[in-house]
């Protein structure tokens, strides 16, 4: 069982940063993928990256660029930096884990999932 804890969600101003934090427990998040999520009102949860255990990576068409994802097996913690945020961008952030293989930009390979943060960024 893993649980997973997101934060470091907040309002912004387009244009800022942001780092998001997603600590999990369990002892084999060293060897689970591990994602970002995101959803806004109304529409459907959107892939937002991913990073596997050896810290290799792979982002969403909207986001390459812009978000960085990163891990800290020793902590038990995953991060997204966030740069250059806009409006569009306003959703609420999930974490999401798996030990599986699949197509890590669907929702459905996930096994856990966190809370979610919220990010707001002003226009």
């Amino acid at each position: 069982q893993v649980q997973l804890v997101e934060s470091g969600g907040g309002l912004v101003q387009a244009g800022d940063s942001l780092r998001l934090s997603c600590a999990a427990s369990g002892r084999a998040f060293s060897t689970y993928v591990m994602a970002w999520f995101r959803q806004a009102p109304g529409k459907e949860r959107e892939f937002v990256g991913y990073i596997y255990w050896s810290g290799s990576t792979g982002y969403a068409d909207s986001v390459n660029g812009r978000f960085t994802i990163s891990r800290d097996n020793a902590k038990n913690t995953m991060y997204l930096q966030m740069k250059s945020l806009k409006h569009e961008d306003t959703a609420l952030y999930y974490c999401a884990a798996t030990p599986s293989g699949g197509t890590y930009s669907s929702p459905r390979v996930y096994f856990y999932w966190g809370q979610g943060t919220q990010v707001t960024v002003s226009s």
